[in-house]
């Protein structure tokens, strides 16, 4: 890790929806509760000067944070900004003007993949990529063809080290709270392990639709936009080992030895769904075959997983929008009390979102005369209006230099490869209403482990 703090921060698409919905509060987040006092390039091609970026900044934290007049008039002096087309030399010209004396940029890339190159090329030819560091968005290609094109790209002009791949899954401080949680507990770790675990699962649900982005959903589909991604990091969150503590990039290289055993999906392995309606949204082919909802059922090649399966399930206009992980533990060798009837339910589980609660199952004797049960849960649930938003956390770590929640080639190209085989129609499409938890079909994966735990309403 480069400890050396970034002294100028430059964000290509400034005028973007990316910049509007999570940049532009995470700055103000950042001078306010962190002291950031850098320069601030916007560089875009839109038309725009100044004071319209600065307009755009006002809306954006007014309409998706919390505005501050104090933070956002020290962002104000902070700002600079650069139109042009980044295809230009001169446009990489103005660029190094605006940045004065700063010699170690953070260049944070809000753009198509499609541009890297020729915004990496521009930065090294204008000499603002000596000494700086570079930020990019998923998605790291649409397969693992593309992901090694895109990592070539970037190593023409920037090392390893300086390279930082953000997802902001993993800046979520739910997420983050699977680890510390799992390497705080000792009571944990001895039983984490196919022992005494007989499954994971993971749901993302989303009670909504595609909310007006069909043209970009209909080349995305459900397991490129969240579960070769956003999800198999939560996997690996799960599943790796403890990191040696004090090593630098251990956290990261754990994450990326444990994808790297995760089996490679086979179409049996997969359950594709498309909500009922989808193919009227504007930007949607009518005879779309992208799905909607994906169910997945993982192995990992260790140890200690080996033959416990992991499933992953996301999808849209499913019942609640929540995040849950729920890990089961395995039944008792011997049932003592001669409960058979029942289902026992030894689990723990781990709500990421929208709110977040750590509950352990366990089954406890109901008042009377006979040795019955009755299945509760242990609930810690957990409100702060303080926690850090992904992209402020994120931004600030990377000015840091610090790689830790970003992740690393081997990670990408490993996730990449554990989905390529289930790719562009490899199965069929099953319709579902809106409203359900997808296709029936998508029970067979699950048939064996009791079925789908379905994530309830957070209680209001």
């Amino acid at each position: 890790m480069d400890s050396t703090h970034s002294d100028a921060l430059v964000f290509f698409g400034a005028t973007g929806d990316l910049a509007f919905k999570q940049i532009f509060p995470a700055l103000q987040a950042l001078v306010k509760r962190h002291d950031l006092n850098i320069p601030i390039v916007g560089v875009a091609k839109a038309g725009w000067n100044l004071d319209q970026l600065i307009a755009r900044a006002r809306e954006s934290i007014t309409k998706h944070g919390s505005l501050d007049e104090e933070a956002f008039a020290k962002l104000c002096d902070l700002l600079r900004y650069v139109d042009g087309d980044y295809r230009e030399p001169d446009t990489f010209a103005r660029l190094r003007s605006e940045l004065g004396q700063a010699s170690r940029p953070l260049h944070y890339l809000a753009i198509p993949p499609s541009l890297f190159g020729a915004v990496a090329e521009g930065l090294a030819n204008a000499g603002c990529a000596t000494n700086a560091r570079v930020v990019v968005e998923k998605p790291f290609g649409r397969d693992l063809a593309s992901a090694r094109e895109l990592h070539q790209i970037l190593y023409k002009f920037f090392p390893e080290t300086a390279i930082f791949r953000i997802d902001h899954f993993l800046g979520k401080e739910p997420v983050q709270n699977i680890l510390y949680t799992r390497f705080s507990n000792l009571l944990l770790e001895p039983l984490w392990n196919s022992n005494f675990i007989s499954s994971v699962q993971v749901t993302m649900a989303e009670n909504f639709g595609v909310q007006g982005r069909g043209g970009f959903y209909d080349e995305a589909g459900a397991i490129r936009d969240v579960i070769q991604n956003h999800l198999l990091q939560v996997l690996a969150c799960l599943a790796m080992s403890p990191p040696t503590a004090g090593v630098p990039d251990a956290m990261r290289d754990e994450k990326a030895r444990i994808l790297k055993s995760v089996r490679t999906l086979a179409p049996d392995d997969v359950i594709r769904g498309q909500f009922e309606g989808y193919r009227n949204e504007p930007g949607v082919k009518p005879d779309s075959q992208v799905e909607t909802y994906a169910a997945v059922r993982l192995f990992i090649d260790t140890w200690r997983w080996s033959g416990v399966p992991f499933y992953i399930r996301a999808g849209k206009c499913l019942p609640v929008t929540a995040t849950e992980v729920t890990v089961t533990f395995k039944r008792p060798p011997i049932d003592t009390f001669s409960e058979n009837h029942c289902e026992l339910s030894n689990h723990l589980r781990l709500r990421l979102s929208p709110d977040v609660v750590i509950a352990l199952g366990m089954r406890v004797k109901q008042a009377g005369e006979k040795m019955e049960g009755e299945n509760v849960e242990l609930i810690a649930a957990h409100h702060s209006s303080e926690e850090m938003a992904p992209y402020e956390r994120l931004l600030g770590d990377a000015l840091r230099g610090d790689q830790t929640l970003f992740a690393s080639e081997e990670a990408i190209e490993a996730q990449w490869r554990i989905v390529e085989n289930i790719l562009d129609g490899a199965t069929p499409v099953h319709i579902y209403q809106p409203n359900t938890w997808g296709p029936v079909e998508a029970d067979a994966l699950t048939a064996s482990n009791s079925g789908w735990h379905d994530p309830q309403p957070a209680p209001k």
